[in-house]
């Protein structure tokens, strides 16, 4: 068994849980369930960066990245950088994180914030909803396409932009359809951990341009950005460069700075 189907098997015993002592009617009951959604789809393509900045304490491949900074600081810090949204870890095991990041940078900021999740469920994206996403993941390593319809149609009716992750070819033209907004392309194989960004330029031209193009893992310099935007690439997922320091809000303005400096030249 790879650490993918170890994340996913645990999910669903966590899920299952969840869903005995939570019922259904108490996450539609939240305040932030009523909450007006901000597409970060639509940030993207306003964007001359397309910066999405991540709050990420440890992961499989990084037993710890941070765990020393509190995420009300890093979302306050990110949106003073101008990232055009945030995603928040909400896996505990694995990742160290929880539903109670995503409410505390709720609370922080204004921008477009992604529940990064392994969602297997419908279940959780009533929790993404009742704790102030405006973005859900779905992982097509790990949902079949009538999965990824019902999760992303689902989704929609409830106002929230969906971002569709893949690795592969198979994985991509599975995915392809209306109710998905963003299109994913994880350069990190979720099984091995192995990083290559020819994943996201081997893939690129394979993406529908309706969709908005995102390249997630792996990236570290603005020079890697500015390659990218020649495949398509409109997203920018980041997340280990920025938290590996001591102040991933001023690292995530000085990035951007030094992309719109590469544009600009």
């Amino acid at each position: 068994m790879n650490i993918l189907d170890k994340i996913v098997a645990d999910k669903r015993k966590e899920v299952n849980l969840k869903k005995s002592l939570i019922p259904v009617s108490q996450l539609e009951s939240s305040v932030l369930f009523r909450r007006e959604t901000v597409s970060l789809g639509n940030a993207l393509r306003n964007s001359a960066t397309g910066i999405i900045a991540e709050h990420k304490r440890r992961s499989p491949s990084k037993s710890e990245i941070n765990q020393n900074l509190n995420v009300q600081e890093v979302a306050s810090g990110y949106e003073n950088a101008g990232v055009c949204g945030m995603s928040v870890l909400t896996d505990g095991k694995y990742f160290g994180g929880s539903l109670d990041d995503l409410l505390l940078a709720r609370a922080t900021v204004g921008i477009p914030l992604l529940r990064k999740e392994f969602i297997i469920d419908e279940y959780q994206i009533l929790e993404a909803k009742a704790h102030g996403a405006d973005v859900i993941l779905l992982i097509a390593a790990i949902l079949p396409r009538e999965a990824i319809k019902n999760f992303s149609e689902f989704a929609k009716s409830l106002d929230l932009d969906v971002l569709l992750e893949v690795h592969n070819q198979d994985e991509l033209h599975k995915s392809i359809m209306s109710s998905i907004d963003m299109l994913g392309v994880n350069n990190r194989n979720l099984k091995t951990f192995e990083v290559d960004l020819n994943t996201s330029r081997n893939l690129s031209r394979l993406i529908p341009d309706e969709f908005v193009k995102v390249s997630e893992s792996g990236i570290s310099s603005p020079v890697a950005i500015r390659d990218l935007k020649t495949y398509g690439y409109q997203g920018f997922l980041i997340g280990e460069n920025f938290m590996a320091t001591n102040n991933p809000g001023k690292n995530a303005k000085e990035f951007i700075e030094l992309i719109k400096e590469n544009d600009e030249a």
